[in-house]
């Protein structure tokens, strides 16, 4: 997979380059670049944005930059989303689709918005990643990236996907590992007894309390 991230600060992405997705790029199974929108401004001062048709506070992303920026990296293939709270929720069915992808591109937004017209000459899906609103669209890349990442084949071992929260409906068990005892609070039991099927069946109940407590929209 190749994703390209078009963004106002590039920098940002440094945190991409560590753990799981820096093994992951180190074993070619994807590539990523970060690509400057402002690289394409065609302002003296590489300006990317202006004030709102119609007035408002903040400003706007300019259409131009984006644009060029975007045909700079498109491809045959290529899948355009757009980071913003507007659009439909980022989940882990979500980024499992995402991860077959060919191709990847992730816009960036930031101030108040971007203009609606390269959103439209983009085609972009919008996603958002939770009800609240950010600074700018480059936290939200990042988590969709780590997440989409690691769900493609041969990135994590299947077993460990399968067993994760969300994986099968529910929130996964409690982990736990040495020192069998630990500052007075000790492993359960049933995690000492090899006995595996009631391994198994504490596992799933604890899934199913977690849950419940945690997040009871989800048995619904």
């Amino acid at each position: 997979m190749r994703i390209d991230i078009l963004t106002l600060f590039p920098e940002m992405f440094d945190s991409l380059n560590y753990s799981i997705l820096k093994r992951a790029k180190q074993n070619n199974l994807f590539e990523i670049k970060i690509t400057n929108i402002r690289d394409f401004s065609k302002d003296i001062h590489k300006k990317c944005d202006d004030y709102p048709y119609g007035g408002g506070a903040g400003m706007v992303m300019m259409a131009q930059p984006i644009v060029d920026a975007y045909n700079s990296v498109k491809t045959s293939n290529s899948k355009v989303i757009f980071t913003s709270p507007r659009g439909k929720v980022f989940n882990q069915n979500l980024a499992k689709q995402l991860s077959k992808e060919k191709h990847l591109i992730i816009l960036c937004g930031h101030y108040e918005g971007v203009d609606e017209r390269a959103l439209e000459i983009l085609g972009a899906e919008e996603i958002s990643i939770g009800d609240y609103v950010l600074t700018g669209g480059e936290l939200p890349a990042m988590v969709m990236v780590d997440s989409i990442v690691r769900n493609m084949e041969g990135v994590i071992n299947s077993q460990s996907l399968d067993e994760e929260s969300f994986s099968n409906g529910l929130l996964e068990y409690p982990q736990y590992t040495r020192p069998e005892v630990f500052e007075g609070k000790k492993v359960p039991e049933v995690l000492l007894s090899g006995h595996h099927k009631n391994i198994e069946l504490w596992r799933n109940e604890q899934s199913k309390i977690i849950t419940k407590n945690n997040r009871p929209d989800l048995l619904k």
